[in-house]
C-alpha cells in the first residue's frame, strides 16, 4: 500500500484563495474576518501562531485600525493607532517602518539566530513568547497613496520555509483585493459619520438617497452657540478662532455622546443636536438625558475656561436650548448637491430660543415641553417672544 505524502501549504493556498474569492465571504465584522483568515492558513498547512494586521484608514482620530490575532485567542484584537504614533518610538522603532518607508519586497527574521541587543524592541517579546521566525509582507492599495503590510510569526523550530514564504506571497496578492474592499467599506462608514453624524450615515448607507426621502421622528433638540462670535470671527487670526471652535465644540459634543445624543449639524459657531424619543413612553427619558448632557457640556465649558484664564486667554460665553418636538429628517439640497438635515417648526423655535440666552442673562433655557418631565430642576423664566414666532413661549432655565 501507497502512503501519500501530507500536502505542503504551497500545495494547499487554493483552499485558502477559494474561500477569499467566495462572494459570501462576510467582512462586515473585520475581527472575525481576520479570525477566520488565520484559521484557513493553518486548515492548509502554514504552522502560525501569529498575526498582525494594521489597516490603513481616513479618520479624524486614527492613523491605522489594527488587528492581532494569536494561537488560542476566541477573536483577534482590534487595535486603534492615533495620529501622531508614527513621530513615537512605537513606530520609529518597529520594523514595520522599514516596510512603509523602503521598497523592500518583504522582511524576514529567523529569531533564533538573533543576538542581543537586538535589532527591533519588539523581537525580544516575540523571543520569549516562543517565536522562531517572523515575516512582514507588503500589502498596496489601489488608488491610496499609503501602503500597508501583514505580519506573519511561528513556533515551528523550522520557521517558515521558502515555499511557505512564496505561497504567502500569492495568497496575499488575493487577499489584498478583499482587504481593500474592507477597507473602503470601513472607510465609507467612518466619513459618514464623521461628516453627517452615525445615524445619518446608516441611513444613507442604507440607500436614504434620494432628494426629498425623509422620516419624521420625535427628539428632545439641543441647540448651542458661542456669545459673540460675530466680533471674534473680526478680532482673532484664523488659526485661533478655528482652534477656539473645536475647544468649544469638544467641550459640546463630549457630553452630547456620553448622553445618547447624536450632532446633526454644525452651523458657524452653532451646534444642533438630538435625543431621540423611541417611543410614548420615552419622552421624560430623553429630555432628562438631554438635560443631564447639558449640565455636564457647561462644567466642561466652566473646566475650559480656567484653563485659558491660566493661559491668559479670555473665558467662552455660550447659550444652550433644549426644546422638544417632531421634525423631519432626510435629504435636502439641489438634484446633485444634498443635505442630510433636521427642519421643521421645532428647530426654528430651539435656535431662536437659544438667541435670547444672553438677553435673559441665562446660559441655559428650555421650552415648557421640554421642561415639563424635568419637574423641580426647572424654573419659569415666563412668557417671551421669540423672532418669527407669532405666539410667546414660556421658558425655563435651572433652579
Amino acid at each position: 500500500m501507497t502512503i501519500k505524502n501530507k500536502l505542503s501549504f504551497s500545495d494547499n493556498i487554493d483552499s485558502v484563495i477559494g474561500w477569499l474569492i467566495n462572494p459570501q465571504i462576510n467582512l462586515k465584522q473585520s475581527d472575525i474576518f481576520i479570525t477566520e483568515f488565520c484559521q484557513k492558513l493553518r486548515d492548509a498547512g502554514l504552522s502560525l501562531d501569529r498575526l498582525y494586521l494594521p489597516i490603513p484608514t481616513l479618520h479624524p482620530q486614527l492613523l491605522s485600525i489594527g488587528f492581532l490575532w494569536k494561537l488560542g485567542l476566541p477573536i483577534a484584537e482590534r487595535q486603534e493607532r492615533e495620529h501622531g504614533i508614527e513621530l513615537t518610538s512605537m513606530y520609529l522603532e518597529s520594523p514595520i517602518r522599514l516596510i512603509f518607508e523602503t521598497d523592500i519586497p518583504h522582511l524576514r527574521r529567523r529569531l533564533t539566530d538573533l543576538k542581543q541587543p537586538y535589532e527591533f524592541p519588539i523581537f525580544e517579546e516575540l523571543i520569549k513568547d516562543g517565536l522562531t521566525d517572523y515575516l512582514i509582507l507588503p500589502i498596496f492599495f489601489r488608488n491610496y497613496p499609503r501602503k500597508g503590510c501583514i505580519v506573519f510569526a511561528t513556533k515551528n523550530p523550522e520557521g517558515f520555509s521558502d515555499s511557505d514564504i512564496n505561497a504567502l506571497k500569492n495568497v496575499i496578492s488575493v487577499f489584498s483585493l478583499i482587504l481593500q474592499i474592507m477597507a473602503e467599506q470601513t472607510i465609507t462608514s467612518t466619513l459618514l459619520d464623521t461628516y453627517l453624524g452615525h445615524d445619518a450615515g446608516q441611513k444613507v448607507l442604507s440607500g436614504l438617497i434620494k432628494r426629498g426621502a425623509g422620516v419624521s421622528i420625535t427628539a428632545a433638540l439641543w441647540y448651542c452657540d458661542l456669545r459673540g462670535f460675530t466680533e471674534l470671527s473680526e478680532k482673532l487670526p484664523k488659526d485661533s478662532l478655528i482652534e477656539l471652535l473645536n475647544e468649544y465644540f469638544a467641550c459640546m459634543g463630549k457630553s452630547i455622546y456620553k448622553f445618547g445624543g447624536e450632532i446633526l449639524k454644525f452651523i458657524g459657531d452653532a451646534a444642533l443636536a438630538i435625543f431621540p424619543i423611541l417611543d410614548d413612553f420615552d419622552r421624560d427619558r430623553a429630555c432628562l438625558t438631554a438635560l443631564d448632557a447639558a449640565q455636564e457640556a457647561l462644567q466642561n465649558l466652566t473646566l475650559l475656561n480656567q484653563e485659558r484664564i491660566t493661559k491668559g486667554l479670555f473665558a467662552l460665553r455660550a447659550g444652550l436650548a433644549l426644546h422638544v418636538g417632531s421634525v423631519t429628517y432626510g435629504n435636502i439640497g439641489t438634484p446633485n448637491r444634498l443635505d442630510f438635515t433636521v427642519i421643521g417648526p421645532a428647530v426654528n423655535i430651539v435656535s431662536r430660543m437659544a438667541g435670547l440666552c444672553s438677553p435673559l442673562g441665562k446660559t441655559l433655557i428650555a421650552s415648557e415641553q421640554f421642561a415639563s418631565p424635568c419637574g423641580l430642576k426647572m424654573i419659569s423664566l415666563g412668557k417671551h417672544k421669540l423672532r418669527g414666532i407669532e405666539e410667546e413661549k414660556e421658558l425655563f432655565s435651572l433652579n
